[in-house]
């Protein structure tokens, strides 16, 4: 039997996961607002990647006109969004219904159990370099997507197995995971580090590192985000700092979403990247003095919107 997925959000993230999931078959239906809904309605989802464009028509709802639960629902908004979109998804999420936020962090996690109960929330990370064009295509900066998911005890369970199938020959990387709580912590180490990195210092990776005191800089905020990961049972393994390490280089030209969208003068994940790993800090005693800074640089300019 074919399962029924939403695919909440119709952004980069989710535009491209979901995007491909229907080019492969798979029975997808986007719920949009208004002005995506009727864009997306009028000249399709458009994927551009390093392998050429394609052109995919999915089933797009708004807000009012779910009338019956999905087997999957990929939570896909940004994370400032999250609150307000649960009504709206809500008609959705059925008794057997599998929750799969694929947010950065982990608030998420909690957010979606206490509206909807932990036993429906199935976490889910992605990594994609992707963003949506002025024409509201879905562009992929490179070759690099990867879907990991699995259920926090580890177990291969029957829901879990479903989205297995539903995710995997979809053109992109699909990964069922063991230990997926680590996994979102891995990326958060990565993500947290560059994110308060270029926010502190205003300027892509490698304009940083190469400023007087810049790798200091990025070894020092590295150091704090570790050492929380540390403190809540995730430890970093060497691998994983050394690749992170390996992107502090002068050539460097990575950002983050929360980088660019700060940059441009929208909102921002901070508070969800930034601020949730500082609350935890502060709980696990740990000090982290450069990612308090650099969440507060990210506050004044959400309060000066």
């Amino acid at each position: 039997m074919t399962s029924r997925i939403l695919v909440l959000g119709a952004g980069a993230t989710g535009g491209f996961f979901g995007g491909r999931m229907a080019e492969a078959g798979r029975d997808v239906t986007f719920l949009a607002r208004a002005e995506r809904a009727e864009r997306l309605r009028r000249d399709g989802l458009v994927l551009r990647s390093p392998r050429g464009e394609s052109t995919v028509r999915p089933p797009v709802l708004t807000a009012g006109e779910l009338a019956e639960p999905f087997d999957l629902v990929l939570v896909t908004v940004k994370a400032y969004s999250l609150a307000a979109a649960l009504d709206d998804v809500a008609p959705a999420i059925g008794e057997s219904t599998a929750v799969v936020p694929i947010l950065n962090g982990l608030a998420q996690l909690d957010l979606l159990a206490a509206r909807y109960g932990e036993e429906r929330v199935l976490p889910g990370s992605v990594v994609i370099n992707a963003r949506l064009d002025d024409d509201g295509a879905v562009v992929q900066g490179d070759d690099l997507a990867r879907f990991t998911y699995g259920e926090r005890s580890g177990e291969r369970t029957p829901r879990v197995l479903v989205l297995d199938a539903a995710a995997t020959g979809c053109g992109f990387d699909a990964v069922l995971s063991d230990d997926i709580l680590t996994a979102l912590w891995q990326k958060w180490v990565f993500l947290a580090t560059l994110g308060a990195v270029t926010c502190l210092g205003g300027a892509p990776l490698g304009r940083v590192v190469a400023a007087p005191h810049g790798r200091a800089l990025a070894e020092g905020v590295l150091a704090e985000v570790a050492a929380v990961a540390a403190a809540a049972g995730h430890p970093a393994d060497a691998a994983q700092l050394d690749r992170v390490r390996s992107s502090f280089t002068p050539e460097s030209q990575a950002t983050t979403s929360m980088y660019r969208d700060w940059r441009a003068g929208r909102p921002t994940e901070a508070d969800h990247i930034l601020g949730d790993l500082v609350r935890r800090a502060h709980g696990f005693g740990v000090p982290v003095s450069l990612l308090e800074a650099a969440h507060t640089v990210l506050a004044v300019h959400e309060a000066a919107r």
